[in-house]
């Protein structure tokens, strides 16, 4: 079966020339992007109600955009004027350079981890002493607390955000030859949406370990994977599968 449509789970790439476009312009193809799931931020009463006192910190850290964005709209919100002195450890430098829309990034002491949380840690050691703040969505990976737990810090996971399903009612009689999905949530908004879904020819391509297992136990088959030695990214797994079988 050739490939001709995919939908990608995700906001459409912003930057220009995005490995999608090249994609769609070597193949031949259409490729639509839809968030599955959005982000939705929780009241300041909520965040009140979880105990939480942004005084009482000295450390916050950042594990995504979201996080930022949460954070200072939570502290605008309780009115909290955030000190030139608060400690930001940002677990990328996306994550750190996305901080710029809120602080001003020479006055402030930033400090950035390579990718992965685990990467974070080694910096966080050398400030133990400091009370931490973790905002954070309702989902969290159980690997974080763990982490964090084994650095025995002073921390405190806020609720800021929640991951919701998104209504694609509209979708319904729209077919594509490959979903593709990053996240065990993706693959569960597919299934609360559309209840009666049967694969059949649809390619399934996922991301990541814990969607590969959510995919799996929710009966799918799964089609591509990523990342690989070989295909490291979701664009390489599909034009590595798209060049066989458009052949």
């Amino acid at each position: 079966m050739k490939v001709k449509t995919i939908l990608v789970s995700q906001p459409e790439p912003k930057v220009e020339n995005s490995p999608y476009s090249r994609l769609i312009e070597k193949e031949k193809i259409k490729v639509d992007f839809r968030p599955f799931i959005h982000v939705e931020g929780v009241e300041a009463k909520n965040v009140r109600q979880q105990k939480i006192d942004l005084n009482n910190f000295t450390a916050i850290i950042l594990t995504s955009r979201n996080s930022v964005d949460h954070f200072f709209r939570i502290a605008e919100e309780m009115r909290f004027k955030v000190p030139d002195t608060m400690k930001y450890f940002c677990q990328s430098e996306a994550v750190a350079y996305y901080l710029q829309k809120y602080v001003v990034y020479r006055k402030r002491k930033i400090y950035v981890g390579k990718r992965t949380f685990n990467e974070l840690i080694p910096l966080m050691k050398k400030y133990k002493d400091e009370k931490f703040l973790l905002p954070s969505s309702d989902q969290l990976k159980p690997s974080v607390p763990e982490a964090l737990n084994e650095l025995g810090v002073d921390w405190k996971r806020g609720i800021f955000y929640k991951t919701v399903i998104s209504d694609l009612s509209d979708l319904r009689d729209v077919y594509y030859d490959i979903l593709v999905f990053f996240s065990p949530s993706g693959i569960e908004s597919l299934l609360k949406n559309f209840p009666d879904f049967e694969q059949n020819n649809t390619r399934i391509a996922v991301f990541g370990n814990s969607t590969v297992k959510a995919a799996t136990e929710a009966g799918l088959r799964i089609d591509i994977q990523a990342p690989t030695p070989e295909t490291p990214s979701m664009t390489m797994a599909l034009q590595k599968y798209i060049t066989s079988v458009n052949k």
